[in-house]
Protein backbone atom coordinates (compact mmCIF):
# COMPACT_ATOMS: atom_id res chain seq x y z
CA UNK A 1 0.00 0.00 0.00
CA UNK A 2 1.46 3.50 -0.64
CA UNK A 3 0.20 6.42 0.78
CA UNK A 4 0.09 10.06 -0.50
CA UNK A 5 -1.13 12.85 1.05
CA UNK A 6 -1.73 16.19 -0.65
CA UNK A 7 -3.80 18.97 1.42
CA UNK A 8 -7.29 16.91 2.61
CA UNK A 9 -6.76 14.17 0.25
CA UNK A 10 -5.12 10.49 0.73
CA UNK A 11 -4.62 8.94 -2.25
CA UNK A 12 -3.96 5.07 -1.75
CA UNK A 13 -2.64 2.75 -3.93
CA UNK A 14 -3.01 -0.61 -4.24
CA UNK A 15 0.24 -2.93 -4.59
CA UNK A 16 0.33 -6.43 -4.13
CA UNK A 17 -2.47 -7.06 -1.20
CA UNK A 18 -6.17 -8.53 -2.02
CA UNK A 19 -8.92 -6.34 -0.86
CA UNK A 20 -9.63 -7.89 2.22
CA UNK A 21 -5.79 -7.12 3.42
CA UNK A 22 -5.83 -3.78 1.96
CA UNK A 23 -9.69 -3.56 3.61
CA UNK A 24 -7.08 -4.30 6.97
CA UNK A 25 -4.14 -1.96 6.22
CA UNK A 26 -6.14 0.70 5.43
CA UNK A 27 -7.62 0.12 9.19
CA UNK A 28 -4.32 -0.04 10.42
CA UNK A 29 -3.64 3.82 9.67
CA UNK A 30 -6.97 5.09 9.79
CA UNK A 31 -6.47 7.17 12.54
CA UNK A 32 -4.07 9.36 10.57
CA UNK A 33 -6.84 9.80 7.63
CA UNK A 34 -10.10 9.88 9.25
CA UNK A 35 -9.84 13.95 8.58
CA UNK A 36 -9.08 13.32 5.06
CA UNK A 37 -10.37 12.82 1.55
CA UNK A 38 -9.88 9.21 0.12
CA UNK A 39 -9.27 8.00 -2.99
CA UNK A 40 -8.20 4.17 -3.09
CA UNK A 41 -6.94 3.53 -6.64
CA UNK A 42 -7.16 -0.17 -7.35
CA UNK A 43 -6.23 0.20 -11.15
CA UNK A 44 -3.29 -1.86 -10.64
CA UNK A 45 -5.47 -4.84 -9.95
CA UNK A 46 -5.48 -6.97 -12.97
CA UNK A 47 -9.25 -7.75 -11.97
CA UNK A 48 -12.03 -6.80 -9.66
CA UNK A 49 -15.40 -8.05 -9.49
CA UNK A 50 -18.38 -7.11 -6.73
CA UNK A 51 -16.86 -9.36 -4.09
CA UNK A 52 -14.46 -7.49 -3.88
CA UNK A 53 -15.32 -4.01 -4.13
CA UNK A 54 -18.01 -4.89 -1.07
CA UNK A 55 -14.83 -5.36 1.06
CA UNK A 56 -14.95 -1.30 1.30
CA UNK A 57 -18.20 -0.54 1.85
CA UNK A 58 -18.31 -0.67 5.90
CA UNK A 59 -15.20 1.23 5.54
CA UNK A 60 -16.60 3.34 2.41
CA UNK A 61 -19.32 3.85 4.30
CA UNK A 62 -18.30 5.05 7.90
CA UNK A 63 -15.74 7.56 6.65
CA UNK A 64 -18.85 9.48 4.59
CA UNK A 65 -21.20 9.04 7.86
CA UNK A 66 -18.01 11.26 9.27
CA UNK A 67 -18.42 14.18 6.42
CA UNK A 68 -15.62 12.97 4.09
CA UNK A 69 -15.44 11.58 0.66
CA UNK A 70 -14.21 8.11 0.12
CA UNK A 71 -13.54 7.36 -3.69
CA UNK A 72 -12.90 3.98 -5.33
CA UNK A 73 -10.47 4.07 -8.76
CA UNK A 74 -10.92 0.74 -11.22
CA UNK A 75 -11.66 0.42 -14.91
CA UNK A 76 -12.00 -3.05 -13.99
CA UNK A 77 -15.44 -3.19 -13.03
CA UNK A 78 -19.26 -2.66 -14.56
CA UNK A 79 -19.99 0.74 -12.72
CA UNK A 80 -23.82 -0.19 -13.32
CA UNK A 81 -23.00 -3.45 -11.23
CA UNK A 82 -21.67 -1.07 -8.09
CA UNK A 83 -24.74 -0.69 -5.35
CA UNK A 84 -25.17 3.41 -4.74
CA UNK A 85 -23.69 3.63 -1.28
CA UNK A 86 -19.46 3.28 -2.78
CA UNK A 87 -18.70 5.67 -5.02
CA UNK A 88 -16.30 4.32 -8.03
CA UNK A 89 -14.55 6.29 -10.85
CA UNK A 90 -12.55 4.86 -13.70
CA UNK A 91 -10.36 7.46 -13.69
CA UNK A 92 -8.35 9.45 -11.23
CA UNK A 93 -9.09 12.75 -12.23
CA UNK A 94 -12.75 12.03 -11.66
CA UNK A 95 -11.83 10.70 -8.32
CA UNK A 96 -11.01 14.02 -7.22
CA UNK A 97 -14.05 16.01 -9.43
CA UNK A 98 -16.32 14.04 -7.25
CA UNK A 99 -14.37 15.07 -3.93
CA UNK A 100 -14.41 18.71 -5.64
CA UNK A 101 -18.25 18.44 -6.04
CA UNK A 102 -19.13 16.46 -2.29
CA UNK A 103 -17.30 19.19 -0.69
CA UNK A 104 -19.47 21.41 -2.20
CA UNK A 105 -22.22 19.85 -1.21
CA UNK A 106 -20.99 20.02 2.28
CA UNK A 107 -20.28 23.51 1.87
CA UNK A 108 -23.94 24.08 1.35
CA UNK A 109 -24.88 22.20 3.66
CA UNK A 110 -26.17 19.11 2.02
Amino acid sequence: MILDQNGNISLITQEKATPVELVKKINDVYSKLKNDNIILNLTSLNKLNLTDLLEFLELSDDHRKSKHSFVIVSDKIDLDETPDEIVVVPTLQEAYDIIEMEEMERDLGF
